[in-house]
């Protein structure tokens, strides 16, 4: 990444992720790239910093601002329930843009993205390969757009007549091979599993080969996000493929137009397009 250690006019992007945890999620990845694309070409740098909570977090914006290192911050991973930086942000008086699940909270730009009718096309497309028994392992349920698609899934399985499970992950190696393996003993044991990223449902491939169980022979796999690691995978994993990087691009052109005029800006993503590859089949039996 092309970012600075900070100049007046710079905007900040933290997050909360291991190190280690971000180095293989090609979201943020390409979403940094289209931030930067957008900032370069007003000169402006991108100041990034990774964080273990919310409390660095909030520190980090503090410090930014004290040092007048931002002009601008760039808000994602909204939480439930009040979240804290977004009265921080206006009381600092940054510039502030979300990445939201939700029309935007007063005061700030935001590009709002749909989590609910991706969710009902994932689950519609599941249910007509016939699929009765689905499983969903989540991101974590303090974040906004999870609990926006777990709602999506209850109510699309509802719709359809299936039995939907929900598991919390946590965007990880690990925690999408503890899913997987809690999923897996379930009696009867769901004959689908959709993951909300990328680097869970590719560890979950790798689990369920270790254990002999054939996907999609078994069990289909789904990814919310698609990436390199779902097409280059044995059996190619199915996903939703989002314009990652136009995302990023969005982003900041809201931000930046909020600051240039002072009236906070809010753009819808485009949604992202249903990729069907060779982990989804028609259950057997």
């Amino acid at each position: 990444m092309g970012t600075s250690h900070g100049s007046a006019g710079a905007v900040g992007l933290v997050l909360r992720r291991s190190v280690r945890t971000l180095g293989i999620e090609e979201f943020y990845t390409e979403f940094m790239r289209g931030v930067e694309d957008v900032l370069a070409s007003h000169e402006r740098p991108l100041i990034l910093q990774v964080v273990p909570d919310i409390a660095s977090e909030l520190d980090a914006y503090r410090r930014w601002r004290d040092g007048g290192r931002v002009d601008g911050v760039i808000l994602v991973d909204l939480l439930v329930d009040d979240d804290p930086r977004l009265a921080l942000v206006r009381e600092l008086g940054l510039h502030s843009v979300l990445l939201t699940p939700e029309p935007a909270a007063s005061g700030h730009a935001a590009v709002v993205a749909d989590e609910r009718s991706p969710m009902l096309n994932v689950v519609g497309y599941l249910a007509g390969l016939g699929h009765r028994r689905i499983a969903r392992v989540s991101g974590p349920t303090s974040f906004a757009h999870t609990v926006k698609r777990s709602e999506a899934f209850d109510a699309a399985c509802r719709a359809v007549g299936l039995d939907g499970i929900v598991v919390e992950g946590d965007y990880t190696e690990e925690g999408g091979r503890r899913a997987t393996a809690a999923l897996i003993n379930q009696l009867p044991a769901p004959t689908a599993m959709v993951f909300d990223n990328d680097v869970m449902a590719v560890a979950a491939l790798a689990s369920l080969r270790s254990l002999g169980i054939g996907v999609p022979d078994d069990v289909s796999l789904f990814a919310w996000d698609d990436s390199v690691a779902c097409r280059v995978a044995t059996p190619a994993v199915s996903a939703l493929n989002r314009d990652v990087r136009g995302l990023g691009e969005q982003v900041a052109e809201a931000l930046l137009a909020s600051m240039e005029t002072g009236v906070p800006v809010v753009m819808s993503a485009a949604d992202p397009r249903l990729v069907e590859r060779d982990s989804t089949a028609s259950p057997r039996g």
